[in-house]
């Protein structure tokens, strides 16, 4: 996993019934819900909603993902999702994340890799786009720098 730099962004969710498998483990599906919720959260706290970019054109799909468990969450348990925004590499904006239980201790670490693709000529037309608009360089440069 990537060494984690930055300030984190976090986002705190409950491991509820419909998170779980049916010996009340986090089910693999749900640490990619929360990543993206945290990373949509995060962008959004840092002055662009994800809506705004999707009506734009814009979208940042997943190109890589990598996650590393290591310990079970259990329903009921409180963990906070810990995400840092890396420096553009190349065409790729990567994520890092932590899951860390309420004793703090890390249940798992993500590393997502994301790329911007321009939409807006159509689905059979899309884009990589290099260099982002301004409103989501400067919103990336925020949450690179931190809360």
């Amino acid at each position: 996993m990537q060494q984690q730099k930055g300030h984190p962004w976090r986002l705190e969710r409950w491991v509820l019934p419909q998170h779980t498998d049916h010996a009340g483990v986090m089910w693999h599906g749900s640490y990619l819900a929360w990543l993206e919720e945290a990373r949509v959260e995060a962008l959004r706290q840092a002055g662009l909603a994800y809506s705004e970019l999707s009506t734009r054109g814009l979208e940042l799909p997943v190109v890589g993902l990598q996650i590393q468990y290591r310990q079970a969450l259990l329903h009921g348990d409180l963990v906070q999702v810990e995400s840092r925004v890396q420096p553009q590499q190349g065409v790729k904006l990567p994520w890092s994340s932590r899951f860390i239980k309420s004793d703090g201790s890390v249940a798992a670490e993500a590393q997502v890799e994301l790329v911007l693709v321009d939409l807006s000529a159509g689905p059979d037309k899309r884009r990589l786009l290099r260099r982002a608009p301004e409103d989501l360089h400067n919103a990336i440069q925020r949450l690179i720098e931190g809360p």
